[in-house]
């Protein structure tokens, strides 16, 4: 993102409302509505445009969007259309297309992948710490969107082919993001310079999409919500959730959250809906920083906190 006086576009939020969401967020909201004084500076943000315009002034490339999914407005955007890498965010089509393979009874959620079939990659994930040898392509799902785990994640992509997801992300139409090769420890002179790219407006709409149902179809969209819903990293703008890591599926207080997290050296990357009592947004946050120092990177981390305070406040 440029370092521009005011990068960041707030629109309008008194628009005639859209139709309510559905599916997964309609069993999950309560009855219980906030007194409108409540409301009050709910919608400025400001906290958010502070801590990413520092960011930004300090060199970091930042893009943001967040949409109110009953209204169907924009409530914060800077740079949502610019593509940037998103690391591990990749995963999030290629999940789709393994759902939708599932569906369609071109993929057998019961066949066994052998993990010497896959090439070794030790940045993340458990299943190259569990004595199984050999998985269901559907546990190989879970772990991939639970943990982040390379080896299934390869393994996925691996068993669909990269072909198959890079035509269901032109399927969806999103423009401008891609899954441009699978997960290494290093990537030498001959391999694409990242795993996936993508925007913030086109991240926080396919979360938007998934829980209203509107991913391929209503049992694709669930599966693929589902799965999300295990993630156990809530260190970025879900750190100001008070989630449990381990079991935040059906959460007492009503707070329905799915995401996704994608890391790697200098970038860091959220997206996801986070729904209350009151409102429920989608909404994706990528930051590309010089990551030079754990102070640089405490930096970008807190901006991704502040943006969870703010959307805390915003849902209930």
């Amino acid at each position: 993102m440029g370092t521009s006086p005011e990068p960041f576009d707030t629109p309008p939020t008194q628009r005639p409302p859209q139709r309510a969401t559905e599916s997964l967020r309609g069993s999950r909201r309560s009855n219980r509505r906030l007194p409108r004084r409540a409301a009050v500076g709910r919608r400025s943000f400001a906290s958010t445009l502070k801590a990413l315009d520092e960011l930004a002034s300090s060199g970091a490339r930042v893009a943001v969007h967040v949409a109110d999914l009953d209204r169907g407005t924009v409530v914060l955007s800077g740079d949502d259309f610019l593509t940037h890498p998103v690391a591990g965010l990749g995963i999030v089509p290629l999940l789709i297309e393994v759902a939708a393979s599932f569906e369609a009874g071109t993929l057998d959620p019961l066949e066994i992948i052998e993990r010497s079939s896959v090439e070794r990659v030790g940045v993340g994930g458990v299943w190259q710490h569990l004595k199984a040898p050999a998985l269901p392509l559907s546990d190989l799902a879970v772990l991939a969107a639970a943990t982040g785990d390379a080896l299934a994640a390869n393994a996925l992509l691996q068993r669909v082919g990269l072909d198959a997801v890079r035509g269901r992300i032109e399927t969806l139409g999103l423009k401008r993001s891609a899954l441009l090769d699978q997960l290494r420890d290093t990537r030498g002179p001959d391999d694409a310079p990242h795993y996936a790219l993508g925007t913030a407006g086109e991240l926080a709409g396919v979360f938007g999409a998934l829980v209203n149902s509107q991913i391929v179809s209503a049992g694709v969209s669930a599966q693929v919500a589902e799965w999300l819903s295990l993630n156990h990293d809530l260190s970025l703008v879900a750190s100001a959730t008070g989630l449990d890591p381990f079991s935040h599926e059906n959460d007492e207080h009503g707070l329905l959250f799915v995401n996704k997290t994608g890391r790697d050296s200098g970038i860091r990357v959220e997206a996801g809906v986070l729904a209350g009592p009151r409102a429920g947004v989608s909404y994706a946050l990528i930051v590309c920083f010089d990551d030079l120092s754990i102070a640089h990177r405490l930096r970008a981390h807190e901006a991704f906190r502040i943006l969870g305070v703010d959307l805390m406040e915003y849902v209930f």
